[in-house]
């Protein structure tokens, strides 16, 4: 579900950015319109991500210079190497805590299971 969530957001900044500032402003404002605290949030995000900057390039915005080659082999080498490193660690972590949710919620999921057998009248005293 939350997966469902963030793609969707995902594919609508996306959306928006091939739109240009324009959308994102007329977003904010319909945001504003419909629930203020959507707007407020959405202009946060605009500020936050430097989508209000002056800047008209989408290449700076986009980040993509920061993966330019250097022209320097030896480091080019490197850095991708040390970027793929970097990404596997990423996808073990995000596997590591998505165990984490799992076993919270099965243990939660347990707790109420015990709770729902012992009855409405059962319940044990607050501490």
């Amino acid at each position: 579900m939350l997966d469902r969530i963030t793609h969707t957001l995902r594919a609508a900044e996306a959306w928006l950015d091939r739109k240009g500032r324009g959308a994102w402003i007329a977003a904010m404002i319909l945001g504003f319109v419909v629930v203020w605290p959507i707007g407020l949030a959405i202009l946060a995000y605009m500020i936050w991500s430097n989508r209000m900057s002056c800047s008209t390039s989408k290449w700076h915005r986009s980040g993509a210079h920061r993966f330019a080659p250097t022209g320097n082999v030896a480091f080019d080498e490197y850095r991708a190497e040390t970027i793929r490193r970097l990404e596997e660690e990423q996808g073990a972590f995000q596997g590591f805590m998505d165990r984490l949710r799992r076993a919270k919620d099965q243990a939660e999921f347990d707790q109420f299971m015990a709770d729902r057998r012992r009855g409405p009248g059962d319940a044990e005293p607050a501490a």
